[in-house]
């Protein structure tokens, strides 16, 4: 009975760590990698070692174990120390379903799935390039002796060829236009594109400033302005009084829109797909934020009636500029994270706003019934005993309830 277990008994060397089981636990999972190994010819298929009697697999040994431990009890576990797309490699590579894994740990299994998904929905590229090494050369040094240098000699062969089959296909305009594009679009491209990312930041953080700058009086002088009205053949003087804004300040912000108009005209021209580029919300901000401006730099020059009227209403309008400051999630990737996490979240906001405005509806209910016991026939209704409940204590000046 030993000697017939013994023969049935077979050995796995995965990454240096050996497993031994039977045949006959490899057999419950036909169909895989590992069920093949129980067949009478498998040393002639796979890497057999005579010497030690042992196949020999270069894969993950840790990985494997729990695989193993499938066949063994049915079951498939992940384990929270490796990667999920480690893992998932892993099952691919045994032939093993990866619906078959347990529901105790398909969470832990599909989180990094979630993951790539948040990372592309707010350009994971970014995040990558943020790991690299700003002075890295791009080409790949090894060892002529360990393989990698002509893992690599064969990569820049087919990036050559497909260099060379777009330059064909776009010519010198399609060359220029990825670097063009990658120049204004991607900050993490090159060290030129992080420079005029710079720089677009500054004009972004002092136009802001100057749109603060221009609320305070300081920065508004009274002037006197006189308008002359011809009234039954007689000249009539009217003299006013309004507040006009420093000229300086109407410059620096003729600086930062020109650059602003530069920027986003090359990334219109560049732009590999204009209908996609003017879907984009951020796009749509720069236009608005910049069209203003000249609007109002056209009409300054009239007097009628109506450019005036349409002139205060572009005035007003300015406040568009502050829309700037979203420009900024294109610079950093922390922005477009939190603005990620926020979207992700919606639902929980919603369920506390729920939450919020249940505490609110039974404690106005409750005052609006302690209340109604009293004579005063201005007692609050229920609705305005809202603002009761949800006024903090300390809004209250002393005996005066809120």
């Amino acid at each position: 009975m030993g000697l017939s277990d013994e023969k049935d008994r077979i050995v796995i060397n995965v990454g240096g760590t050996k497993h031994q089981t039977y045949r006959g636990t490899l057999r419950t999972l036909p169909g895989t990698r590992l069920s093949c190994l129980a067949e009478p010819d498998a040393p002639s298929h796979f890497d057999w070692d005579d010497k030690h009697e042992e196949f020999f697999f270069d894969r993950h040994p840790a990985v494997f174990a729990h695989i193993l431990n499938y066949y063994r009890t049915g079951k498939l576990h992940c384990p929270a120390d490796v990667c999920g797309p480690l893992y998932e490699e892993e099952l691919a590579f045994w032939g093993i379903d990866e619906t078959d894994v347990e529901p105790c740990c398909w969470m832990t299994y599909s989180q990094h799935r979630e993951a790539e998904e948040a990372l592309d929905s707010f350009g994971g590229g970014a995040l990558l390039d943020l790991t690299s090494n700003d002075d890295q050369d791009p080409e790949v040094v090894a060892d002529p002796g360990d393989g990698v240098g002509d893992e690599a000699d064969e990569m820049t062969r087919r990036l050559a060829q497909g260099d060379s089959t777009d330059a064909k296909a776009g010519g010198l305009w399609g060359r220029w236009q990825k670097r063009m594009w990658a120049l204004f679009e991607d900050p993490y491209s090159s060290k030129y594109a992080r420079w005029i990312a710079l720089a677009s930041l500054f004009f972004i953080l002092v136009s802001i400033s100057t749109f603060c700058l221009e609320t305070h009086e300081f920065f508004n002088p009274i002037v006197n302005r006189t308008e002359l009205e011809l009234v039954d053949n007689v000249t009539v003087e009217h003299v006013y009084q309004e507040t006009e804004t420093v000229v300086y300040l109407t410059y620096i912000e003729g600086v930062c829109v020109g650059w602003f108009t530069f920027e986003f005209m090359m990334r219109v021209i560049f732009c590999p797909d204009k209908m996609e580029f003017m879907k984009k919300a951020l796009n749509v901000i720069d236009f608005v934020a910049i069209l203003p401006f000249y609007l109002e730099v056209g009409l300054s020059g009239l007097s009628s009636k109506a450019a005036k009227d349409v002139l205060g209403f572009l005035r007003v309008v300015r406040f568009v500029r502050i829309l700037r400051i979203f420009k900024l999630t294109r610079h950093f990737v922390g922005l477009r994270v939190l603005g990620h996490t926020l979207r992700a979240s919606t639902n929980e906001f919603l369920l506390l706003i729920i939450f919020l405005a249940l505490g609110v509806l039974i404690f106005a209910t409750m005052i609006y019934y302690a209340e109604r016991m009293g004579a005063d026939p201005t007692r609050p209704r229920a609705p305005a005993s809202t603002r009761t409940s949800r006024t903090s204590p300390s809004d209250s000046g002393g005996p005066l309830l809120p």
